[in-house]
């Protein structure tokens, strides 16, 4: 969501009298590959680009490739092969043995649905998960484009296809990525010759970053949270909280108010008020709330006694809370420094919200990213 805010910022920015601009979108991913689908790249005409679509590698490439696009005002689809000893392929030597469809797509600023504009209404959405199905090849007569994109909101918005058995595939594409929770390309044959390819994107909201505490440990770890481009959220007394922290905080909120807050699947919540009974009263109002992620910072023992505490209260803690509680949290980084301990904690909220354990590569006997 970051790299997306940052494009979305760059096209807002650009002067519309006299800027040309492309977006690059990686559509398809096979074996390894830096970047994964959906990573993005706005290229303006006099060289300037914004996000990215490799680690670097592939980008002078995709300038050209961008300034033909927006030359020849038509979307076209180029395919990256590294995985082949060809000393004419671009990013041959590279070692990433993966090969990579990205759809370079001139933007028409007068059309408000160019992908960018429908980008723009998926993030000024309130934390919704979006689907986005854009159109990377046709063969034979469509309604649609290549470089199209359509935002799913249902099997109506699906109508601009033009062809019932298209829509209906489709929408069955759709229902299973959303059951699988990520991104794929799909490709349909019907029976009168015609193809449509697509790219069905999930994009959920950014991660949700609930800090309960005001001590001086929560500035490094709201500067790295904003650096990783997720929402952050302090719960605290205002008047008690640093005004660094306040002014790059994108909410602050009263602790009597945190019953009233949002909270959906894509936050997580820290417990860190350095006050033991802070933290105790706070963590039954964490466990009402639908957060699969709730941390408790401190030992083990301290976690431990709150437990019981809480239990002999009447208030027990069941075992499917404690799949949602990271207590000590953090991954074992040998962290020491509040710098590090948030670079720990950083780290481990994303490899559980991923379904991660968060261990070596190297120990990791399957592919580091899910494919198809």
């Amino acid at each position: 969501m970051k790299e997306i805010k940052a494009i979305i910022k760059a096209y807002q920015e650009a002067d519309k009298t006299t800027a040309n601009l492309a977006l690059a979108t990686v559509v398809r991913v096979e074996g390894s590959s830096y970047r994964r689908t959906g990573a993005r790249m706005l290229v303006m005409d006099n060289g300037v680009w914004v996000g990215g679509i490799s680690g670097g590698c592939l980008e002078g490439d995709a300038l050209k490739r961008s300034q033909l696009a927006i030359k020849n005002s038509r979307s076209t689809l180029i395919t990256y092969d590294t995985t082949e000893d060809d000393p004419y392929q671009i990013g041959v030597g590279l070692g990433c043995n993966g090969v990579i469809d990205v759809l370079f797509t001139p933007l028409d600023i007068h059309d408000k649905n160019n992908p960018v504009e429908v980008l723009k209404d998926c993030v000024k959405a309130n934390r919704e998960t979006h689907v986005l199905v854009t159109i990377t090849g046709l063969s034979g007569d469509w309604n649609v484009k290549a470089g199209e994109v359509i935002k799913y909101t249902g099997s109506s918005s699906l109508a601009v296809v033009g062809d019932a058995s298209a829509e209906h595939q489709l929408q069955q594409a759709i229902i299973e990525q959303l059951s699988r929770g990520h991104s794929a390309p799909h490709y349909f044959e019907l029976k009168n010759g015609r193809k449509l390819e697509t790219f069905i994107e999930i994009l959920p909201p950014e991660i949700n970053m609930v800090l309960m505490g005001h001590q001086y440990d929560v500035y490094p770890l709201s500067r790295l949270i904003k650096e990783m481009g997720w929402r952050l959220t302090i719960v605290a007394e205002l008047q008690k909280i640093n005004p660094h922290i306040i002014a790059i905080a994108d909410e602050v909120v009263s602790p009597a108010n945190f019953p009233g807050m949002f909270i959906d699947a894509h936050t997580a919540i820290i417990l860190m008020a350095h006050d033991y009974k802070t933290d105790k009263n706070n963590l039954p109002k964490t466990l009402a709330t639908t957060a699969p992620y709730i941390g408790m910072l401190g030992p083990r023992v301290r976690s431990e006694k709150i437990w019981r505490e809480l239990a002999a209260q009447g208030i027990v803690v069941t075992p499917r809370d404690m799949e949602r509680i990271h207590a000590p949290l953090g991954l074992d980084i040998g962290a020491v420094t509040p710098e590090e301990i948030a670079l720990s904690l950083i780290a481990e909220v994303k490899a559980a919200l991923a379904g991660r354990n968060g261990t070596f590569l190297r120990l990791r006997k399957t592919a580091i990213h899910q494919r198809d």
